[in-house]
């Protein structure tokens, strides 16, 4: 059994559902550290200028907390200038229309949990961009999975049953290759390869929210996505 283990971010761009249409179960990594001002909290998308803007949902900090913890600050009504930015940015995109709806609905919504925020985004996307959907699971539904980096890693992956495990490459300078070779589990690093798609507003710009996607590509979001994905899966030379 295939699985991605990633922590849950703010509306991904279009790789990390290139890893959930290739994963037999996905794991949502929530148990895991919060890290402020990165992609658990905000991503870029292209403006109605045409350069890239953050979007930042706020947070009540507090040290060392897990994502699955992390409070969103409503104080201020994050919820209604992410949309009116992303209205402004694509109301003139060619399938806006078609996904305006559903998209506007997230921020319809009281979120008081960041992870409960990103996961649910997370999962509505996957259905509108047409990816194959995954067995979906939160590692802090677990409860009792103890250790450190790698060692935790295996530990959720054995007991979900995985026997191949699909990482990202930034995890090559901290994932310990003999423990999955100790383990007889396959790991393969995921090269993702962006594909250039059709953008309103100025010239192509890669690695926004997946949301320029689905606003400027409709239906053929998924070509584009299985695109990048093609010969994307290497398997690490300490393991074959």
């Amino acid at each position: 059994m295939r699985a991605v283990v990633l922590q849950p971010t703010y509306l991904p761009w279009m790789g990390y559902f290139g890893m959930i249409d290739i994963a037999d179960t996905f794991v949502f990594y929530d148990d895991v550290q919060f890290s402020v001002q990165s992609w658990q909290q905000r991503n870029k998308i292209k403006s109605a200028n045409g350069n890239w803007m953050w979007l930042s949902v706020p947070i009540v900090r507090k040290f060392g907390q897990n994502i699955n913890v992390v409070r969103i600050n409503n104080a201020t009504n994050w919820k209604k200038k992410h949309w009116a930015s992303i209205y402004q940015s694509y109301t003139k995109a060619p399938c806006f229309e078609q996904y305006k709806a559903e998209i506007e609905g997230i921020f319809q919504v009281e979120w008081e949990n960041l992870g409960d925020l990103n996961i649910s985004i997370i999962r509505k996307l996957s259905k509108l961009l047409g990816v194959r959907m995954p067995e979906f699971i939160k590692s802090s539904e677990f409860g009792d999975i103890a250790g450190q980096k790698t060692d935790r890693l295996l530990l959720v992956l054995e007991r979900i049953g995985a026997d191949e495990y699909i990482s990202g490459p930034a995890a090559k300078g901290y994932i310990d290759i003999d423990g999955f070779k100790e383990s007889g589990m396959k790991l393969y690093w995921y090269e993702y390869k962006h594909p250039v798609y059709s953008q309103i507003k100025g010239d192509f710009m890669p690695y926004l929210s997946a949301i320029d996607l689905l606003f400027n590509t409709g239906g053929d979001a998924i070509n584009y996505i299985r695109e990048g994905s093609k010969n994307a899966l290497i398997l690490d030379e300490g393991i074959r």
